[in-house]
């Protein structure tokens, strides 16, 4: 009996001194004294060494600037973790966080999923120091988001298989039936900016009619002559390089990031009766487990340096104007297409899913 008792005794001493153990191992690095509160997030001791980035932008633009960073903060070297994906992906993935942030920067959205999910209380509103430099019209005016550059989106063409004439000179050009089977487009619900065009096009009609009926039979007639839906943007430039299909609609920096960094034989034309415009914007998430990490990285996104060499190496369009322009950008004739922003936000979700559901692939039929 005695020694039952003593080894009953000893068995429950050593899983007390185990649990103990256990709960030391579980706590968070830095304890909950050393922890701040700082943008809607929380963060403390080590875990602002770490910075979590959700981006739309071109690979090589994310593989330009995350080094510079990491060189302007060296606390930061081989701690930025950026997961690559479409902007309205990214949307999605940061509604369905809502209630255990994972991002801390959203680097690249346009201003209708940046402005909704603003709406959605997903974004923290920050006001860096280049704040009052970024144009009202450019920015969310509570500071939930800042546009970063301007996207032209424009008609892409394959330069060894039409002329800069023989190629489409306007959207209605699009739906002449000459061009069936030699358009490929990248899958529309997941890109920010096909999801734009496409907004973009049914506009035009709804601003007439009220209705986007005469939108919708337009996008058919695309459809009926669009020969695949590429899954990424990857795909889309290797099937036009190959001639897969001859013609697309993409955004002008990554056509040119494409053409003059990658040699691929891309060129575009800018559309006779305008091109939508994309604002792409930054924003950082609320609740961000590293907020002062995510602000840092705003604010040397931002940095007059930057700018002017991404503005000069990888073709992008400042909202804060430069200094001194590159050659390219002083030459470039922009033609904006008018429209309602607002109106376009608060239906494209409706119209990009009617598309989805009752267009896409039987525009032949």
């Amino acid at each position: 009996m005695f020694r039952r008792r003593f080894w009953l005794g000893l068995l429950t001493a050593v899983a007390v001194a185990m649990a103990g153990c256990g709960g030391q191992d579980a706590a968070p690095q830095g304890g909950s004294d050393s922890q701040t509160q700082a943008g809607g997030g929380q963060s403390g001791g080590q875990e602002e060494e770490r910075l979590v980035i959700y981006t739309a932008r071109d690979k090589s633009v994310v593989d330009f600037v995350v080094p510079k960073f990491e060189e302007a903060h060296p606390e930061y070297k081989g701690k930025v973790e950026v997961l690559t994906m479409g902007a309205q992906e990214i949307l999605e993935r940061v509604r369905a966080e809502k209630a255990n942030p994972q991002a801390d920067v959203w680097w690249g959205g346009t201003q209708q999923a940046l402005s909704q999910a603003a709406k959605e209380g997903l974004l923290a509103a920050v006001k860096p120091s280049f704040a009052d430099q970024v144009p009202a019209e450019y920015k969310d005016p509570n500071g939930y988001w800042y546009g970063e550059i301007l996207l032209p989106e424009v008609i892409m063409y394959n330069t060894e298989a039409l002329s800069p004439e023989e190629a489409p000179q306007d959207w209605d050009d699009l739906v002449d039936p000459k061009w069936k089977g030699k358009i490929i487009i990248r899958a529309v619900p997941a890109s920010g900016t096909m999801r734009t065009i496409y907004a973009a096009m049914i506009y035009r009609f709804y601003e007439q009619d009220g209705k986007p009926d005469r939108g919708f039979e337009w996008l058919k007639k695309l459809d009926a002559n669009t020969k695949e839906y590429a899954a990424n943007p990857t795909d889309l430039y290797l099937k036009l390089a190959r001639q897969e299909g001859l013609i697309s609609l993409w955004n002008l920096q990554d056509i040119l990031i494409q053409k003059e960094q990658k040699n691929m034989p891309f060129g575009f034309v800018m559309p006779k009766s305008g091109a939508p415009i994309l604002v792409d914007g930054v924003a950082v998430v609320q609740g961000a487990k590293h907020p002062k990490a995510a602000e840092k990285f705003l604010e040397f996104l931002f940095s007059q340096e930057l700018r002017t060499e991404l503005a000069t190496q990888y073709y992008q369009i400042p909202t804060i104007p430069l200094a001194e322009e590159p050659e390219w950008l002083k030459g470039l004739e922009l033609r904006p297409m008018k429209l309602d922003w607002d109106v376009m936000a608060a239906n494209e979700k409706d119209w990009i899913q009617y598309w989805d559901q009752n267009i896409k692939g039987k525009g032949s039929e």
